[in-house]
């Protein structure tokens, strides 16, 4: 059995190269604003678990999304408290004030705080998010601030639970156990289930989820581990660790441009783009009569495998939508699984889906149902482009802004200014006092004293001159530096009116940009009609096609059904005709037969006629001769006629005996009751024979040939008994069937009464010929000559034989 798929990994592939192909993608796609959705699908105890986490010095897939993510985005990252979710699924942009009053609040809520990237993290998941490859995304949106939040659930036995939240203990509440059952003397109190809703955009949420704004792989990291030692695991005979939920790990990005000084945040709703990233380890596939599960193992186990069908009907459907046009209802509603990623599957996002196998041969057939189902899926497509908002703002205003910043310092660090506020102005300070001469001493002793004070007012006017000087140095900066802020001033207001007329020439071409894509979307617009409108045609003439061929076949099979009734009523007809003609055949010449017969004998008896009447003309004229009496001929026997044949030119009749064709071949003698026995000298007599009243099947098997005998009226009201003969052969259903080959007929007739008057041929008669002038035409004629089938004296003839 063969199944394909885009990407198939060996058993010793390492997690880095399964996470370039299949997860790196929907990382970039994320920092890009769009939706991703990868699960690990298979039978229990193949590996998807160890595929999302991975294993001490080998991060899985999770741990490297979350390395990719905050090496791509770590220096552009907001302050905490910058962004802040809703409960519906949204994000709002707080102000700086707002932020820090936020951060002092949490700071002095007795809860748990976020984890400082600086404190040493768990080693139990050190080495799993000690990932060296510092991956990244590039062509990062450096004017943006970007913000990350991530949350856990899971899903067991259909409802979904937070694996973040904190459930207090409260020891008013009745604590129950696994079997819904109080405890008495437990302190488990089972989380609360969540609800799903669905926002806005009509994207599915989890509502009052437990959702945490991580700034470094490590406390992300952390949080995952936190909520993966609530999941519900359990021992089996398949699985020591087998997983009884299906866990969701959920990567919330949210970003938003800066402003056009590249300094505060857009506060803007419409332009903050969330995107999420949806890590799935689904739980493995089993069957109960392998694991031996009973009691809550068996609950869970087919709620397992009840979610997964749900799935599979989903992703199912879907193919059959796209593959065929239909526009079936997809049953998202029957799991929580599929209907909290539904919107992934109705085009909001990528979807990828990892199958693993397990080579042992226990697991065969399972595998081969997941192979199945995987290959299958491959032929839905689900994706479609997102487009993301336009700030239409300068880019380039992080760095602007930065660069002003450093450059601003450099000048008053190089000026003198104030670059540290407070300990600046005191080096200063002290320095110029430094550079003052020393005041003398002020004491007056003396009256007479004329040297303290022409000191004290000479050093005074050499403080007064040097402040002088200094006031000129102090003018001099002064003005140069305005005339070097007047300089940058004009270079700023230059550079502005550069940007300007930049700016100018990039609005229009959005301009021109937005024109363009209203013109195409407007051409987009009336091509979908157009669409639309071929596709209804479409569907009309393709109705028009199905009852057009519909009315075809059933035309075409009306037209082979009365084909065959009139092959069937042609044959009917080819039999009756051929019956009728041999009918009529026979017909005509038995009567030509007998129009032949009577003009014979009409020419026979002129014949006669003129031979008594030459006799009469050339005998001697003696006395008449009497008329013999009516009592001498009947003493007298009757003589046969010497007259010559009534057919002069037919050749003499034989009288021989048909041998039977029968000899040494078994007969079935069939003989209807109906029959009348006849009194005939010529019997049929067939040796060997089975005599039966009706034909059987049993009869036929063990015989070659087949006699009927068949009895009708004659023309001249005489029985006429017909021999009807066939061979029996066996056909190729195993039965036997009979083909008729000859007819014989015995037929017996009463002589007919008439007399006739003839002439003695011979010239010189004897005494008593004059007796045996009137004799019978029959009883001079031995032979019959009758039109019948199969005689040699041409078409139709037979002869009978009368006995004396």
């Amino acid at each position: 059995t063969q199944y394909s798929f885009k990407e198939v990994f060996g058993t010793l592939v390492v997690q880095k190269k399964l996470f370039d192909v299949v997860a790196k993608p929907l990382v970039e796609d994320l920092i890009r604003g769009k939706n991703g959705l990868l699960f690990t699908y298979g039978v229990t105890g193949s590996g998807k678990t160890h595929t999302m986490t991975g294993s001490p010095g080998d991060g899985g897939l999770l741990p490297r999304c979350l390395d990719m993510i905050f090496n791509s985005i770590g220096p552009f990252q907001a302050k905490r408290f910058v962004f802040k979710l809703d409960d519906k699924n949204g994000v709002d942009v707080q102000c700086e004030v707002d932020a820090l009053l936020e951060r002092q609040k949490r700071d002095a809520m007795p809860v748990p705080k976020p984890t400082p990237s600086k404190r040493p993290i768990d080693p139990e998941i050190a080495d799993m998010i000690n990932v060296q490859d510092q991956c990244k995304v590039e062509e990062v949106d450096e004017d943006n601030v970007y913000c990350v939040f991530v949350s856990y659930i899971e899903i067991y036995n259909n409802y979904i639970y937070d694996l973040l939240e904190e459930a207090p203990f409260d020891p008013i509440k009745p604590k129950w156990n696994n079997c819904n059952t109080p405890v008495r003397n437990g302190d488990f109190i089972p989380p609360q289930s969540k609800i799903l809703r669905e926002d806005q955009n009509h994207n599915m949420y989890v509502t009052g989820c437990t959702e945490v704004e991580v700034k470094s792989t490590e406390e992300a990291f952390e949080v995952f581990w936190r909520g993966q030692k609530k999941r519900r695991i359990a021992n089996t005979q398949l699985n020591r660790e087998s997983s009884r939920s299906h866990s969701v790990f959920i990567i919330k990005l949210a970003q938003a441009p800066l402003d056009a000084d590249g300094d505060k945040v857009l506060q803007e709703k419409e332009q903050i783009t969330l995107s999420q990233l949806s890590l799935v380890d689904l739980a493995g596939s089993e069957r109960t009569n392998r694991t031996k599960a009973e009691g809550n193992r068996l609950r869970e186990a087919g709620n397992i495998n009840q979610s997964l069908m749900t799935l599979r009907t989903c992703i199912e459907v879907l193919r059959e939508n796209q593959m065929y046009g239909l526009n079936k209802m997809v049953p998202y509603r029957d799991s929580k699984l599929t209907h909290l990623f539904k919107n992934y599957f109705d085009g909001e996002g990528k979807v990828r889906m990892i199958v693993c196998v397990n080579p042992k041969a226990e697991d065969y057939e399972e595998s081969l149902q997941v192979m199945r189902f995987a290959e299958m899926t491959q032929e839905v497509e689900v994706a479609r482009p997102v487009d993301r908002p336009l700030c239409g703002l300068t880019p380039g205003r992080r760095f602007r802004n930065q660069a002003f910043q450093e450059e601003l310092s450099r000048k008053l660090e190089m000026r003198g200014g104030p670059v540290d506020a407070e300990t600046d102005e005191q080096s200063v300070l002290e320095t110029i006092l430094q550079t003052f001469p020393p005041l003398p001493a002020c004491e007056l002793l003396d009256i007479n004293d004329d040297q303290t004070l022409p000191k004290l007012i000479e050093v005074l006017e050499k403080r007064h001159k040097l402040r002088q000087m200094l006031i000129k140095e102090f003018s001099k900066a002064v003005l140069t530096f305005k005339t070097m802020l007047q300089e940058f001033d004009s270079s700023v207001a230059s550079k502005e009116n550069y940007i300007k007329g930049r700016l100018s020439e990039k609005e229009k071409t959005i301009a021109g940009q937005k024109t363009e894509i209203e013109r195409l979307e407007k051409k987009i617009k009336t091509l979908e009609y157009k669409i639309e409108i071929l596709e209804k045609t479409a569907t009309i003439y393709e109705e028009d096609k199905r009852n057009l061929q519909q009315e075809l076949e059933s035309k075409s099979q009306k037209l082979q059904r009365q084909a065959s009734d009139k092959r069937r009523l042609e044959a009917r007809f080819q039999g009756m005709v051929a019956e009728t003609t041999m009918k009529w055949e026979k017909e005509c010449e038995r009567r030509v037969a007998a129009k032949q017969l009577e003009m014979q004998n009409k020419l026979w008896v002129k014949d006669e006629k003129l031979k008594q009447l030459k006799a009469i003309v050339t005998e001697p004229k003696n006395d008449k001769p009497e008329r013999p009496s009516r009592e001498r001929d009947r003493e007298k026997p009757a003589q046969r006629s010497v007259s010559p044949s009534p057919v002069p030119n037919a050749p003499p009749v034989r009288l021989r005996h048909r041998r039977s064709r029968s000899a040494g071949e078994r007969w079935v003698d069939h003989k209807p009751p109906s029959n009348l026995p006849t009194e005939t000298v010529m019997q049929p007599h067939v040796p060997h024979a089975i005599t039966v009243a009706a034909a059987s099947e049993k009869a036929l098997a063990k015989c070659d040939k087949y006699m009927l005998t068949h009895q009708e009226l004659a023309s001249d009201g005489e029985i006429e008994t017909k021999l009807i003969k066939g061979d029996v052969f066996k056909t190729r259903g195993g039965g036997q069937a009979v083909q008729f080959t000859d007819i014989e007929t015995l037929k017996q007739e009463s002589p007919t009464s008439r007399k006739r008057r003839s002439s003695p041929s011979n010239p010189d008669p004897p005494e008593d010929a004059g007796e045996s002038e009137w004799t019978d035409v029959e009883t001079r004629c031995s032979v019959a000559v009758e039109m019948r089938a199969g005689s040699a004296l041409g078409p139709g003839y037979e002869h009978h034989a009368q006995p004396k």
